[in-house]
C-alpha cells in the first residue's frame, strides 16, 4: 500500500471518528453525519485509487452502482417510522459481508496474500473464523430483529425450556469448530462454524422482548463492527479495523449505558434472553375496568389553565408522523405562557435517538428536550404530562410488579403529575404485551384517536 493511500486512510479514520463525536449529541448531530459521509468517500475513493491490489473495475463499479442506487431509492421512500427496521437490515447486510469475505479468503487465501490452500497462516485463520462466526449471528439475529421491528414476528418474547443451555452449546461448539478449522484447515469445519453461527444469532435474539428491542439494535451494531473488524484483518486494511473497532466498541458502550437505564444486565444482552425470562407473567387484559375519556377540547382547557406541562413521545407519535402537530401545539402553549418541556426514555420508540431525531425533524428547540434522569423528578411538580403513544415506558408495572417482564426498568414518573393526558389509539398494550395500569388511575384521561389529528385539534383548540 502506497503512503498517500495511508495518509488518506488516516484522514478517513479521523473524520469517522469527528463523526461519532459529532452523533453524541442533537445540536451536532449534523455536523458528524457530514464527517462520516466525507470519511467513507474517502475511503472509497482511496481503496479504488490507491490500493493497487484492487482490480476488476468492471465488476466493482457496477456493483457499487447498484448498491448506491439502491441506498437512494431507500433513503427517498424510507419513513422516519421505519428507520429502526431498516438500521436492523442493513446490519444484516455487514455481518453477511462478513461471511462472505471470509468465505472468499478461505477459498483463495493467496488472493489476500495470507497463504496458499492447505497452508494459510494460523493467525489468518482465526481472523476470518470470528469474523465469519460474528458475521453470521450478526447475520440472523439482524434479520430476527427487522422481523419483530416490521411486525412480521410477535413482539412478545418466545422463550422454551433450556433455552440458555442450548445457546451456550452453541457457544462452545463454536470454539470448538473455530479450533478445528485451525488446526486442520478443514472446509468442513468452516462451513459448520457458519452454520451453527447462523443458528445461534437466531437462537439469541428470537427470545428477547418488544420493550428491550432498541438495547438488541445497538448490541447487534456492536457485533456488526466487530465482524468488520474481524475481516479487516484478513484484507490487511487498516482502516477496516479501525472503523470497525470504532463501530464495536461504541455500540457497546451505548449498549451498556442503555442496560444500566433499564436495570438491566449486559451479559443477559450478550447471551440473549434479555427480558425474556419473566414473559408469561405478563399482565392480563382489562376486562371491564373503567377509564376517564376525554376530547381535544377538554385536553386544550387543561393545558391552557397549567402552568407546567410535561410532553413524553413514544412510538405512536412516530407511527402517525405527528411531531409537527406536536410542535405546532407545543407553540401555542408557550405563547399563553406555559412552560412546555419534553421527556425522553432512553429506549422510546425502537431504536436509541428515536424520539431526539424525530423532535429534531420538528425543529423542537433542543434546550427543551430532556432524558429521563434529567426530568424525572420534575413530573411531581408538573401539572400536566402529556403522553403520546409512550406506552411500556410510562407503564408503572415497571416498579410494582415483580412478575411482569419489564420489571425493575426506570420509568417516566408520568402519573406524578396531577394530570396526565394520554394519547392512544386504543386501550391495546404496549409492544412489550404488558397492560397499562396508567390507564386506570384516577389522574388519567385517556384521549382515543390518531396522535397526529388530536394534536392538531388540541392546536385548534388553542388557537
Amino acid at each position: 500500500m502506497t503512503s498517500l493511500a495511508v495518509l488518506a486512510y488516516l484522514v478517513a479514520a479521523v473524520c469517522f471518528i469527528m463523526a461519532l463525536r459529532g452523533l453524541s449529541s442533537p445540536v451536532t448531530s449534523r455536523q458528524g453525519n457530514l464527517f462520516g459521509m466525507a470519511g467513507m468517500a474517502i475511503a472509497v475513493a482511496t481503496t479504488l485509487i490507491l490500493v493497487p491490489q484492487v482490480r476488476n473495475y468492471w465488476l466493482i463499479v457496477p456493483a457499487i452502482a447498484i448498491g448506491g442506487g439502491i441506498g437512494y431509492v431507500v433513503a427517498q421512500r424510507i419513513q422516519m417510522t421505519a428507520l429502526p427496521q431498516l438500521v436492523a437490515a442493513f446490519h444484516s447486510l455487514v455481518g453477511l459481508a462478513a461471511v462472505c469475505v471470509a468465505a472468499a479468503a478461505f477459498l483463495d487465501p493467496a488472493a489476500y496474500n495470507i497463504g496458499t490452500p492447505g497452508a494459510i497462516h494460523v493467525g489468518s485463520l482465526i481472523e476470518m473464523a470470528l469474523g465469519a462466526a460474528i458475521g453470521a449471528i450478526t447475520f440472523t439475529g439482524s434479520l430476527v430483529a427487522f422481523a419483530k421491528l416490521q411486525g412480521l414476528v410477535t413482539g412478545k418474547p418466545l422463550v422454551f425450556p433450556l433455552q440458555h443451555p442450548l445457546n451456550a452449546g452453541l457457544g462452545l461448539l463454536i470454539l470448538l469448530l473455530i479450533v478445528w478449522m485451525c488446526a486442520g484447515q478443514s472446509g468442513a469445519a468452516f462451513l459448520l462454524l457458519i452454520l451453527v453461527a447462523l443458528a445461534l444469532g437466531f437462537l439469541l435474539i428470537l427470545p428477547i422482548g418488544g420493550a428491550d428491542m432498541p438495547v438488541v439494535v445497538s448490541m447487534l451494531n456492536s457485533y456488526s463492527g466487530w465482524a468488520a473488524a474481524g475481516i479487516g484483518f484478513t484484507l490487511q486494511n487498516n482502516l477496516l479495523i479501525v472503523t470497525g473497532a470504532l463501530v464495536g466498541s461504541s455500540g457497546a458502550i451505548l449498549s451498556y449505558i442503555m442496560c444500566k437505564g433499564m436495570n438491566r444486565s449486559i451479559i443477559n444482552v450478550i447471551l440473549g434472553g434479555f427480558g425474556g425470562e419473566a414473559a408469561s407473567a405478563a399482565a392480563g387484559p382489562a376486562g371491564d375496568r373503567a377509564v376517564k375519556q376525554g376530547s381535544a377540547e377538554d385536553a386544550a382547557f387543561v393545558m391552557k389553565n397549567a402552568r407546567s406541562v410535561i410532553i413524553v413521545p413514544g412510538y405512536g407519535m412516530a407511527v402517525a408522523q405527528a411531531q409537527h402537530a406536536l410542535r405546532e401545539m407545543s407553540d401555542l402553549l408557550k405563547k399563553e405562557g406555559v412552560d412546555v418541556r419534553y421527556a425522553i426514555h432512553p429506549v422510546a420508540g425502537r431504536m436509541p435517538g428515536h424520539m431526539n431525531v424525530l423532535l429534531a425533524e420538528a425543529n423542537v428547540p433542543y434546550d427543551e428536550v430532556f432524558e429521563l434522569e434529567e426530568i424525572n423528578r420534575d413530573f411531581a411538580q408538573a401539572d400536566v404530562a402529556f403522553v403520546i403513544g409512550a406506552n411500556d415506558v410510562t407503564n408503572p408495572a415497571a416498579k410494582s410488579d415483580p412478575a411482569s417482564p419489564i420489571y425493575g426498568m426506570p420509568i417516566l414518573d408520568v402519573e406524578n403529575a396531577k394530570t396526565v393526558l394520554f394519547v392512544k389509539r386504543s386501550m391495546a398494550s404496549g409492544y412489550a404485551g404488558v397492560e397499562n395500569e396508567l390507564f386506570f388511575r384516577d389522574n388519567t384521561l385517556m384521549l382515543f384517536g390518531d396522535a397526529k389529528k388530536m394534536c392538531e385539534d388540541v392546536a385548534k383548540s388553542l388557537a
